[in-house]
């Protein structure tokens, strides 16, 4: 607990004071955020690497996971001796979708313990909640369908409604447009990777939350940009100061 806390200070101290009472909107990762991965996502891209005979290494891996998956593939089919690298990285990509189409849709989908009383307890409070993920829209569609929250969240991205995916801060600012919030000091991030997080530091918001449920545990999440740590995005109300 000690180190938490040292690092969580170390790390933030800076930003913390930009930090107002609360937000008008949070913007939140998907798998091992809001969704409970299971290992399904890792699991296909060894699968479909191994398959096209693509080079890779799960440490190679583990610095890509919350970025677009087209973005996975095209780096790592880069290092083919291919003249079609971009082709077989759109072939990886579909056999990719096709598994965690699979996975997701035939195996038991499981929220964060406490992810969807999160979201209604801000909404409830006014707060707009935006979800925010890697995944292609058509297996996003099947996730959030198979959870029962197609009405949970004010708004859905993913990776085809924004020129640069993580960890550039634009679906965060499309998320503000589409939501009309104006001032990004009153904008929440909340993921479990560091390209969540610089993701929300790029786009300067005022809290920046790294959450320990997902792909990264303290040592890498304390090292990243941020503003607070928490165990899960089930503790959001309470750092908000709001009551469900």
């Amino acid at each position: 607990m000690e180190r938490y806390s040292a690092i969580a200070r170390s790390k933030s101290a800076l930003r913390r004071c930009r930090v107002p009472g609360s937000p008008q909107l949070l913007v939140t990762d998907f798998a091992g955020t809001t969704l409970h991965d299971g290992g399904a996502v890792l699991a296909a891209y060894r699968a479909t690497l191994t398959r096209f005979e693509i080079p890779f290494t799960d440490e190679e891996l583990h610095p890509w996971r919350g970025a677009s998956k087209r973005a996975v593939f095209e780096h790592f089919a880069a290092r083919l001796e291919s003249a079609d690298a971009a082709g077989v990285a759109g072939q990886a990509l579909a056999l990719f979708e096709e598994q965690l189409r699979e996975a997701y849709g035939s195996e038991p989908v499981e929220e964060i313990p406490g992810a969807e009383a999160m979201v209604r307890t801000l909404r409830a409070a006014g707060v707009r909640v935006a979800l925010t993920t890697g995944f292609p829209r058509g297996l996003t569609e099947l996730i959030v369908g198979r959870l029962g929250w197609d009405e949970l969240f004010d708004l859905v991205l993913t990776p085809e409604d924004v020129p640069t995916a993580r960890p550039a801060p634009y679906m965060i600012y499309r998320a503000m447009m589409e939501l009309g919030v104006y001032d990004v000091a009153r904008v929440a991030v909340a993921g479990d990777t560091p390209l969540d997080l610089e993701a929300g530091s790029n786009a300067r918001c005022g809290w920046v939350i790294g959450v320990l449920s997902g792909a990264h545990g303290i040592e890498t999440l304390g090292v990243a940009p941020h503003t607070h740590l928490l165990p899960s995005v089930a503790g959001l109300p309470t750092l908000f100061g709001i009551e469900g």
